[in-house]
């Protein structure tokens, strides 16, 4: 996995997210995953139109 590096704002924000010292890597998967669901969401509900 690429090592990335986060200014201090984003770890802050980072961390309001964590829960029971939950790693970084776990987060972020976590919300990439979000993410991409709600883009295929949007993406199908485009389609409909």
């Amino acid at each position: 996995m690429p090592q990335i590096h986060l200014d201090e704002e984003t770890i802050e924000r980072l961390d309001a997210l964590r829960v029971d010292d939950e790693e970084y890597d776990d987060i972020v998967s976590e919300l990439i995953s979000i993410y991409e669901a709600e883009e295929l969401t949007l993406f199908r509900s485009g389609d409909m139109e």
